[in-house]
């Protein structure tokens, strides 16, 4: 994973992908438990020509390194990497909020636990109504800021539901 990261900081050195972060279950292992995942979700801002975001620039660069996509995934390093832009408001804002950290010495940003947890909520998703009680088992979010992020994306009825 050090060297799967270590290539996508490069990539936002070289102006390839904008800000990047991660999210996804990923992005739980730095707050809770772990959790079963297939990849590894970066968000990141890509180039874009009005509406239409361009993934050859990217691609191309990641295959001149001698990475080849196959379906949504660039394999990095043995990892699975998902290169997505966010798809909405939520993801949006969790990426521009997203925390610096590190990961076994190599600098990056995760998205915050409280944005997770309200990215889950918003996707609804069978298995993100799991990780979300698993994850709250494991470790509590900042209530507050939980509630804020839930309100102002009209998240709070579906957030009820899910932890009944």
């Amino acid at each position: 994973m050090e060297r799967t990261l270590n290539i996508v900081n490069s990539l936002e050195s070289a102006g390839i992908i904008g800000r990047y972060a991660i999210g996804g279950a990923v992005g739980l292992l730095f707050y809770t438990e772990p959790a079963a995942t297939y990849d590894l979700d970066i968000f990141c801002y890509l180039p874009q020509s009005g509406v239409l975001i361009d993934l050859e620039p990217l691609y191309s660069h990641l295959a001149k390194l001698g990475y080849e996509s196959t379906g949504e995934q660039v394999d990095i390093e043995g990892i699975p990497v998902q290169f997505l832009p966010p798809p909405t408001d939520l993801v949006k804002e969790a990426l521009d909020n997203s925390v610096e950290t590190s990961f076994e010495g190599v600098p990056t940003r995760v998205f915050q636990y409280e944005h997770l947890l309200a990215i889950m909520a918003e996707t609804g998703r069978p298995k993100d109504r799991a990780r979300i009680a698993l994850s709250l088992e494991s470790t509590e979010p900042d209530d507050a800021k939980l509630k804020d992020i839930l309100q102002r994306h009209q998240l709070l009825d579906r957030w009820s539901k899910i932890v009944v």
